[in-house]
């Protein structure tokens, strides 16, 4: 395609009601033809809350990578990063939209992603954590890719037809992020002597919140008795086996670490966040908040 005619077809007026990633892309909508009514005997406020669960992992993660636009090491990283995130927002903009159309409250995706307040969003905390250098990212990216990708796989099943369909796509795409943050760590890892430090020191900040992603809740646990949701206990052993897998390339011992507890029992899936969150939400809703009615 010459760059005239990708031009006019970034410029091109679709119908009304196209479904489009972004504007002007023309991918496909994978959720064309998909059966959105409820599965009988599910309850639409734990749908919507699981929905938000993992489309708000999906936002505040997608968020954080962007800020590695304009400053990492190398344009090629810094693409994949950006594409990375372009994903998870991918991700986040379906299940968001899930949400806001089987709570019933007139909130679509917008509206969800920019004007809930911090202890509304449902993220496991691991998130939240400030991207840091280019080892935390990797320890971050690796960890929660191959939590996610076991989840995906198994979420493929789901009895909710549009959990499926975004399952199914998804995992196309976290397959690619857990390869490309494997990559890295063994490179850094079996590299030189600084390099292994940076990640051995990007894990010890990113494993005292693991525990988190496979603690369960109550929502989890009765959608995965009716086959919609994924009890995040089971994923446990593949993730150390993969993660274990990925160490070994990389000659990399894992450092102890004393694990982050909750707050008289709650964590990120019940609304208590880390510090961060807070600070990431008020850069991310600033220009939303400031013209509520604007459109563009």
């Amino acid at each position: 395609m010459s760059f005239d005619n990708a031009y006019e077809a970034i410029a091109e007026t679709h119908p009304e009601g196209d479904a489009r990633w972004a504007f002007g892309t023309g991918f496909d909508d994978p959720l064309s033809g998909v059966d959105t009514t409820v599965p009988e005997g599910v309850d639409t406020a734990d749908l919507a809350a699981y929905c938000l669960m993992l489309g708000d992992d999906a936002l505040v993660l997608s968020q954080r990578l962007t800020e590695w636009v304009t400053r990492a090491h190398e344009l090629e990283d810094e693409v994949a990063l950006a594409n990375i995130a372009l994903d998870l927002l991918g991700q986040a903009r379906m299940l968001l939209s899930r949400a806001g159309s089987v709570e019933g409250a007139g909130r679509d995706e917008d509206a969800l992603a920019y004007f809930r307040p911090e202890a509304e969003f449902r993220n496991v905390r691991l998130v939240e954590l400030p991207v840091g250098d280019f080892g935390r990212t990797t320890a971050s990216l690796l960890v929660f890719s191959t939590w996610r990708l076991a989840l995906l796989n198994r979420l493929v099943g789901s009895a909710d037809p549009v959990l499926a369909a975004i399952a199914a796509k998804a995992v196309k795409e976290v397959t690619y992020h857990r390869e490309y943050a494997a990559r890295w760590a063994v490179r850094l890892g079996d590299g030189t002597e600084y390099s292994a430090e940076r990640l051995r020191a990007g894990f010890a900040d990113v494993l005292p919140l693991v525990d988190e992603l496979f603690a369960g809740h109550a929502v989890e646990r009765r959608l995965a008795a009716s086959g919609v949701a994924v009890d995040s206990t089971e994923l446990r052993e593949e993730f150390d086996q993969v993660l274990g897998q990925v160490c070994e390339l990389a000659t990399l011992r894992l450092p102890e670490v004393n694990r982050t507890g909750t707050v008289g029992g709650l964590a990120g899936r019940d609304g208590v966040h880390t510090e961060h969150l807070g600070y990431l939400l008020a850069e991310m809703q600033s220009l939303a908040r400031s013209d509520p009615e604007a459109t563009w």
